[in-house]
């Protein structure tokens, strides 16, 4: 039962890393700390489970990239019209203002899900039993599962090439070292901001719309994520692509085995892991000091 308890961690951790990858861009790149991630997270949950229900007669190939594609976007264009309305008005703001901010758009976004999607429970479990399962050292175990492991090493190795081998990702690492020399060299802030904005919440999407074929879309879906997000991003590094990976393994692994063999010490434990290495380094395991 290792092995399961084992993939069951890396595909927790493949959520977290989804998750944590788009906090970390608005964090590290806008100074924004957004409390509103975790209803991103939930928009794409509920129009992933929307779209599902639409294209319940089609076939896998057809309905979950369709689903998938469209939560995306989706996540993507609440986070344009975030960050043009309200996010940019809190870049020079105190930390307690975007707090504020942030939680006010956290409810804003809930009550809009109700209001479009209503308040019940969404049900999307259509790929999940069109994949199966297949037979790992005599335990079976789910195709979905591996295939939003896949999904997440894919997101990983796409933000690595965009951050480190295109303009794009350079003028953004330059904004994360240095705003002020940013602007001063010319690099287009505003528009800079805005893709940062909406590629952080297109992720949050994604990973929303990957966990409802395995859980229903609920409402405050997003909570738990955020807070874990949270923690990835403590233990990892604030900018740190390896530290979101690292964080998010320490995580997803840790709650696996707490939760099969000491279920009640699932949340304080992650909650110790973390403020252990925050008195041993602040600045996370791969974060720039």
């Amino acid at each position: 039962m290792g092995l399961i308890y084992a993939l069951n961690g890396l595909y927790f951790a493949a959520f977290l890393f989804l998750t944590s990858l788009g906090l970390n861009i608005i964090l590290g790149v806008m100074g924004i700390l957004n409390l509103a991630h975790g209803s991103l997270y939930a928009v794409g949950g509920f129009m992933a489970a929307y779209l599902i229900g639409l294209m319940a007669q089609s076939s896998l190939p057809v309905m979950l990239p369709v689903a998938v594609l469209g939560a995306v976007a989706v996540s993507g264009v609440v986070g344009f019209i975030l960050e043009t309305t309200l996010i940019k008005h809190m870049y020079r703001r105190a930390l307690e203002y975007q707090l504020l901010i942030t939680f006010g758009i956290l409810m804003l976004i809930e009550d809009l899900i109700k209001l479009v999607f209503g308040g019940e429970s969404r049900y999307a479990s259509a790929p999940f039993d069109a994949m199966g399962s297949l037979d790992i050292m005599g335990h079976t175990y789910s195709v979905y599962f591996l295939f939003v492991m896949a999904v997440a090493a894919a997101a990983g190795l796409f933000i690595w090439w965009l951050m480190v081998k295109t303009r794009l990702g350079i003028m953004l690492r330059a904004i994360e070292m240095d705003r002020e020399m940013a602007q001063a060299m010319g690099i287009p802030m505003r528009s800079l901001t805005i893709a940062a904005f909406m590629l952080g919440s297109a992720f949050a999407g994604l990973a929303g719309a990957l966990v409802v074929p395995t859980t229903p879309a609920v409402m405050g879906m997003g909570m738990d994520p955020l807070i874990m997000a949270f923690i990835v991003v403590v233990i990892g590094g604030l900018g740190s692509l390896r530290g979101a990976l690292m964080g998010s393994l320490i995580v997803g692994l840790t709650r696996s085995f707490t939760i099969a063999y000491f279920a009640e010490l699932e949340m304080p434990l992650l909650f110790l892991i973390a403020v252990v290495i925050l008195v041993i380094r602040p600045e996370g395991l791969f974060g720039q000091k």
